[in-house]
């Protein structure tokens, strides 16, 4: 796998290459919501309030978190090429819908049944990409991937622009990119393929429930990175789905540039963190089997600093300043989750065990948004809630350097 020659390495980037509209999808059509949060409360009045916004946000996250399990132990058992295909076609077909809503109810019947439909995909795609890339070019192939799906959220930062175009409206954009997914669904299905199985491994399918939370549960590493994983994104996701309106809120600009300002500023940022911490890993990794653990923890270093200079930056230019390093800092941090699992757990229960990591981590970032609401609508001084974020950071950076890996390429 490590010539370029090699036809199995063109196609494990070619699968990269076709995976990235998905992903790029797959934000792209959660962070509109965020980012046209004005013009969705304007046109469905009974949203009410910013509690009930937030409680929107999180009920995504608790859907999403629930299934994403059982999305992955799916994807290990059966076919992760049909698991994303079939995530892809279920949740494009939801996205529409969510254009044809009038209701608050509706919107969180819509946004339950988003949840549920893509939490088949993340677990299902990175453990594919691993399963291609053993190696010297996991971390790199999976910060590519991550790129897209940071380019979703700088697109979807451009969606109140969008939503305040009176030709366009916020229905335009879920109409849009539902149908595209749906479409698009139909080649990735006869483009993509199952990796072949790794030397010496099991069989998926003789792997039950009970013996794959047993074997993920009793992994010491494995509930260190799972507690790794969860601590950032309780600022991550705040970042992400509040960050439009507390700039448009704090420094008195539009829908428009606030939904920009929020977004690109730390995804752009990410880009350039995930490819040169995905770069730096994967070098590291020739010297030290920790190389990987090394550089997330740089990242995160990086994080902890952002998040508490965002909550206490006085004009916007400061902020977007915080936002950057926020960014850089997560870039490094996300392209070395899974390879980290990779070294932690068997290719049989890799997309499940990182469906067990965004059950954790997004129950308690739906948490983080849905609490977020409430302590703005009593006034909590922004700086009071960020401290908080970044002292969890902080407790982050000691777990992930308390992971132990092991050879798991070839275990049975």
């Amino acid at each position: 796998m490590n010539s370029t020659n090699n036809p199995l390495l063109r196609y494990a980037w070619f699968v990269v290459a076709l995976l990235w509209p998905v992903a790029l999808l797959n934000y792209l059509d959660r962070q509109m919501l965020a980012s046209m949060k004005s013009s969705l409360m304007a046109d469905i009045p009974d949203i009410g309030s910013d509690a009930n916004w937030g409680k929107m946000l999180g009920q995504f996250k608790w859907v999403y978190a629930f299934c994403s399990p059982i999305g992955g132990y799916i994807a290990d058992r059966f076919s992760r090429r049909f698991t994303i295909c079939a995530s892809l076609f279920a949740w494009s077909a939801v996205t529409w819908a969510t254009g044809h809503v009038t209701t608050y109810d509706g919107l969180l019947l819509t946004r339950s049944l988003m949840g549920i439909s893509e939490a088949f995909y993340i677990p299902a795609a990175l453990s594919l990409i691993a399963s291609f890339h053993i190696g010297d070019t996991r971390s790199r192939a999976v910060g590519l991937h991550q790129m897209a799906i940071y380019t979703g959220v700088i697109v979807g930062g451009f969606s109140g622009y969008v939503a305040d175009t009176p030709s366009l409206s916020w229905r335009f954009a879920f109409d849009a990119c539902g149908i595209f997914g749906i479409l698009y669904a139909i080649p990735l299905l006869w483009l993509l393929r199952d990796a072949p199985q790794s030397p010496g491994a099991s069989k998926a399918p003789g792997i039950t429930v009970a013996q794959s939370a047993r074997e993920l549960l009793w992994n010491g590493s494995f509930i260190l990175l799972v507690l790794y994983f969860t601590l950032p994104a309780l600022a991550g996701w705040v970042v992400r789905d509040w960050m439009p309106a507390i700039l448009k809120q704090q420094f008195n600009i539009a829908q428009g540039p606030a939904g920009v300002a929020a977004t690109s500023s730390w995804q752009v940022a990410a880009i350039v963190g995930a490819l040169g911490g995905g770069w730096l890993a994967d070098r590291w990794m020739k010297r030290d089997d920790r190389g990987r653990i090394f550089v997330s923890a740089i990242g995160m270093a990086l994080i902890v600093p952002a998040i508490f200079g965002v909550g206490n930056a006085g004009t916007l230019s400061v902020a977007i300043g915080f936002l950057v390093l926020f960014g850089l800092g997560w870039g490094f941090f996300d392209c070395n989750n899974m390879p980290i699992l990779c070294q932690i757990v068997r290719p049989e229960v890799r997309a499940t065990g990182y469906g067990v990591m965004n059950l954790v981590s997004i129950s308690c970032g739906g948490l983080a948004d849905w609490g977020f609401g409430i302590l703005r609508d009593r006034q909590v001084p922004l700086n009071a809630s960020f401290s908080v974020f970044a002292g969890a950071a902080i407790i982050s950076i000691v777990l992930v350097l308390l992971i132990r890996p092991r050879n798991t390429e070839t275990s049975s």
